[in-house]
Order: structure tokens, then C-alpha cells, then sequence
């Protein structure tokens, strides 16, 4: 096996960690999250927490800080998700939560726009 290989190999098993510990985290508070799976074009995201009515797309990270990339990927999942379900794109809302090293899961750092953030329509 190649270094690089080995590499992917240990990032791809520590991001599934991460995506386990924060889910079980979650969910050991009372949430109640679920786990997504579709990959690929039409990824919906790492896990869905129901909110009521609404739904919060979660895009886990476990990777060096890529800031305006994962609220991206987080934004499109979003979409997928809501697309899917049939649901109104207003009741689906996104996320990135981003480990920081050396912390538990609720020390993530948990990135978005200020407009996703505040509820303001899209200019």
C-alpha cells in the first residue's frame, strides 16, 4: 500500500469517527438525528437533525478549515435533502461542524453564512 493510500485510508476512518461521535453525541443530548448515506451528485449531507417542523443538514468535517467550501457543500446538500423529500427549501436549513483538534464534539466549530444564520432572504 502506498503512502498515500495508507493516508486516505486513516483520514476516510478517522472522518467516520468523527461523523459516529457526533451523531451519539447528539443524540445522547436528546436530539433526535439521523444518519444520511446517498454520496456522490446528489449527497444530501452527513446526518439530518429534526427540528419540529424543520430539518438541520449536518456536513461533518473532520479536515484542515476549508471555510467557504464546506458552507458550499453543506448549501447544495441542503437543497438535495429538501429536493428528495418533496419538502420546501425554507424548512431545510444547513450546517458544517467542524472538529476542532484535541476537543470533544461540542467543542466543533459550526460554520455557516449570516444570512442562512439570520433567516434573511437571498441577494
Amino acid at each position: 500500500m502506498t503512502d498515500t493510500s495508507a493516508r486516505n485510508k486513516r483520514n476516510k476512518r478517522k472522518g467516520s469517527q468523527w461523523e459516529s461521535d457526533l451523531r451519539d453525541g447528539l443524540r445522547s443530548e436528546g436530539f433526535d438525528v439521523e444518519s444520511l448515506r446517498l454520496a456522490g451528485a446528489e449527497d444530501e449531507g452527513d446526518m439530518v437533525l429534526r427540528l419540529g417542523s424543520e430539518f438541520l443538514v449536518i456536513e461533518a468535517k473532520n479536515a484542515k478549515l476549508e471555510p467557504a467550501t464546506f458552507v458550499r457543500e453543506a448549501g447544495v446538500e441542503r437543497l438535495n435533502f429538501a429536493k428528495h423529500r418533496g419538502l420546501d427549501e425554507k424548512a431545510v436549513l444547513s450546517i458544517a461542524v467542524v472538529k476542532a483538534r484535541g476537543k470533544s464534539w461540542r467543542q466543533a466549530y459550526v460554520l455557516t453564512t449570516l444570512e442562512s444564520y439570520l433567516g434573511l432572504d437571498s441577494k
